[in-house]
C-alpha cells in the first residue's frame, strides 16, 4: 500500500520545466569582434540563439539576464579545424574509436554518423575556450587508431553543446578527406617489433599504384555525375560511395589533403588542379618550401600545432613555430588545429606561440576563430561578433590565447554553458582528499 505522500508525489500534476533565458546582455565589457576594431566599452546583445547587437551604445532589451562585463573581455569562440572530437574517447581501447574505417576508400563515410556528444572530450575542450571543432575521420593524430584510408570519408562540423548531433551540427560534410600517399621505403613490422626496409622503387610503384586508383576513382564518379544529371533514377545502377564523391568532381566541396613534405605538397596540388579538385591542405609541415604554390594556387592550409617535432634531426628547432609567420608574409591563409583530442585545449597557446615567434597578433587570433570558418565555408555563421551570427561566445579575464587566462562564460548557440569537466571535477577530489 502506498503510503499517503508518496501517493502524493507519484500523481501530483507534473511540474512545469524552466525554461533557460533566451536572451543575455553582457555589458560594458571590451569585445573583440575581429569585424572592425575592438570596443572598449560595450555591449553585446544574444537573443535566441544569436547575436541580436553589438555595439559602445546598445540598448539592453528589458527582461534579459545581464552580465557585468567591466573589467572582462569578449571574443568569439574558438574554432579547432582537425579533431576526432566524438570518434575516439580512449585510444587505447578500440571499442571506443570509430575516427576510421575498414579499406582505402570510404567517401560516404560522414563524420557526424559516428559522433559521441556524451563523450568526455567535449567538455574539456570547450573549458578552454573552444566551441566549435571539425570530426576528421581518417586523420590520424594521437587519438586516432586502424588504418586512415586514401579517401577517408567527409569531415563534420558542429558545436560542442548539445543532446544530439542534430542539435549541434553545423555543416554535416564540411570536406572530403584524402590522405596522400607517400614513398615509404621503411616500414615498421609489429609482429617483430623492427623495422624493414624496401627498394626505392618497389615503394615508387606503390605510390604510383595508389594514385593511380584515387584518379580512377575521381573519373568514375565524374561520369556517375553525368549519368545521375541526366535520365531517370532506372537508367544507371546507384552507387553510394561515387554518390558522394559527386559534390567533390562539382567543385562543391572540397578535398582536405593530408600532407607534409614539400614533394608531397606538390604532388597533391598538381593532382588537384589536374582534376580542377578544391583543395584544402592538412598538416603541411613543410609548407613553408612551397609557400609561393600554395599562394599562387588559392589553397588554404590547417597547420599541425607547432609545439611538436621537427621533420628532419638537422631541422632549426623552431622550424614549426615561425612556419606561421612565414606563410602570413607570404600571403597564404592557415588556421591551426590540435588534430587530435587529448591536446584540443592547447589550440591557444600553439597560436600564442607562432605569435611569439613573427607572427601578428591579429593574425594568431584569427587562425583559430575567423579563418577556420573562412576555410571551411561556414564564416557566415561563425568566426566574428556580428549581428545574426551563431552566438558562439567567449567571456575572459585577458587574452584567450593566454595560458593563465580564465574563462569566465561560455556561450554556445545563445546558450549559457556550463564550464565543469571531468579534469576539474578530478582535481577538486583530490585536492580535498583527507591526509593521512
Amino acid at each position: 500500500m502506498l503510503l499517503p505522500a508518496a501517493a502524493a508525489v507519484l500523481f501530483a500534476p507534473p511540474l512545469v520545466a524552466q525554461q533557460a533565458p533566451t536572451v543575455f546582455a553582457i555589458t560594458h565589457a571590451k569585445i573583440v569582434t575581429l569585424a572592425g576594431s575592438p570596443i572598449e566599452d560595450g555591449t553585446l546583445v544574444i537573443k535566441d540563439g544569436k547575436i541580436a547587437a553589438v555595439g559602445a551604445s546598445v540598448e539592453v532589451p528589458a527582461g534579459a539576464q545581464v552580465i557585468d562585463g567591466k573589467g572582462l573581455q569578449v571574443y568569439p569562440g574558438l574554432f579547432d579545424p582537425v579533431t576526432q572530437m566524438g570518434l575516439s574517447e580512449i585510444s587505447a581501447v578500440s571499442a571506443t574509436v570509430d575516427s576510421s574505417e575498414t579499406g582505402s576508400y570510404n567517401p560516404d563515410v560522414v563524420a557526424a554518423t559516428a559522433v559521441s556528444p556524451s563523450s568526455e572530450h567535449i567538455p574539456v575542450t570547450r573549458a578552454s575556450g573552444i566551441t566549435e571543432v571539425l570530426a576528421v575521420p581518417g586523420s590520424g593524430g594521437f587519438d586516432s587508431s586502424g588504418n586512415s584510408g586514401l579517401l577517408a570519408g567527409q569531415a563534420s562540423a558542429f558545436n560542442l553543446a548539445g543532446w544530439t548531433m542534430n542539435d549541434m551540427q553545423i555543416k554535416r560534410s564540411a570536406a572530403m578527406v584524402v590522405n596522400w600517399p607517400v614513398i615509404q621505403t621503411r616500414t615498421f613490422d609489429f609482429a617483430t617489433f623492427s623495422r624493414k626496409e624496401k627498394p626505392y622503387s618497389e615503394a615508387k610503384q606503390e605510390y604510383e599504384k595508389q594514385v593511380t586508383e584515387l584518379t580512377d576513382w575521381i573519373d568514375r564518379a565524374r561520369h556517375y555525375a553525368q549519368a545521375a544529371g541526366h535520365g531517370g533514377p532506372s537508367d544507371f545502377e546507384r552507387d553510394v560511395k561515387l554518390e558522394a564523391l559527386v559534390p567533390v568532381v562539382r567543385g562543391q566541396l572540397p578535398v582536405l589533403v593530408f600532407a607534409d613534405r614539400a614533394q608531397d605538397i606538390r604532388n597533391a596540388v598538381e593532382f588537384c588542379d589536374k582534376q580542377k579538385l578544391k583543395m584544402i591542405l592538412a598538416g603541411g609541415n613543410e609548407a613553408y618550401k612551397v609557400k609561393d604554390l600554395l599562394r599562387s594556387k588559392n589553397i588554404s592550409v590547417i597547420l599541425r600545432p607547432v609545439l611538436s617535432q621537427v621533420e628532419e634531426e638537422d631541422d632549426p628547432y623552431d622550424r614549426l613555430l615561425t612556419q606561421p609567420a612565414e606563410l602570413s608574409q607570404a600571403g597564404v591563409k592557415f588556421a591551426m588545429g590540435s588534430f587530435d583530442n587529448s591536446f584540443a585545449r592547447r589550440l591557444g597557446q600553439n597560436a600564442a606561440n607562432a605569435i611569439s615567434h613573427g607572427l601578428s597578433y591579429d593574425e594568431g587570433l584569427k587562425s583559430v576563430t575567423l579563418y577556420p570558418a573562412q576555410i571551411f565555408g561556414v564564416a557566415d555563421q561563425l568566426g566574428t561578433l556580428e549581428t545574426g551570427k551563431i552566438a558562439n561566445v567567449i567571456v575572459t579575464n585577458g587574452d584567450p590565447l593566454d595560458v593563465t587566462t580564465d574563462l569566465k562564460y561560455l556561450f554556445i548557440k545563445g546558450q549559457l554553458t556550463p564550464t565543469g569537466n571531468k579534469h576539474q571535477r578530478l582535481y577538486e577530489k583530490y585536492l580535498n582528499r583527507p591526509k593521512s
